[in-house]
């Protein structure tokens, strides 16, 4: 038997004004597309906004469904988007803003279980870092280095 011992490391940041100005920029088009999310059921609301390594900048915000299983995620609509798209550019930053229209969400919000999937099997086929920013409506930002920073314990392609 051995103990495996298992750190993530974030910088939290106090608000996004304390962000470089290009991850300003990423962030509030993160804010700009969570106005777009289809949420009418849950009335929580995420935008996404993908940077790649050319400059562009790919969005999405999450689309809910009667049908629950048949909606996407913010992260999933960006980074799928960014696929299609642009299949031989690598995904460089993500950043992701998150807010309920019930309550104050001024917390860092990270993503869900099944966006933090999608978003590895992205960081792993490029074989580069995705590095990570996430924010409630306001208040602090959350950064992680890359998605396995979030999630140490993963299933890729070499669990296969």
């Amino acid at each position: 038997m051995k103990k495996i011992e298992v750190v993530s490391t974030f910088i939290e940041y106090d608000s996004i004004v304390e962000l470089n100005q290009d991850d300003q920029l990423l962030m509030q088009r993160a804010v700009e597309v969570r106005k777009n999310a289809y949420a009418p059921y849950s009335k929580f609301k995420v935008g996404a906004a993908l940077l790649l390594e050319d400059g562009t900048i790919v969005v999405g915000s999450n689309q809910e469904n009667a049908a629950y299983p048949s909606g996407l995620c913010a992260e999933r609509t960006a980074i799928f988007q960014a696929g299609a798209l642009y299949p031989d550019q690598k995904i460089l930053k993500i950043a992701i803003t998150a807010g309920s229209e019930l309550k104050i969400t001024n917390s860092p919000i990270p993503p869900c279980g099944a966006c933090r999937q999608s978003i590895l099997e992205y960081e792993v086929r490029q074989d580069t870092p995705i590095e990570m920013f996430f924010m409630g409506v306001e208040g602090a930002v959350c950064y992680s280095p890359s998605l396995v920073n979030i999630l140490p314990f993963h299933f890729d392609k070499d669990s296969m």
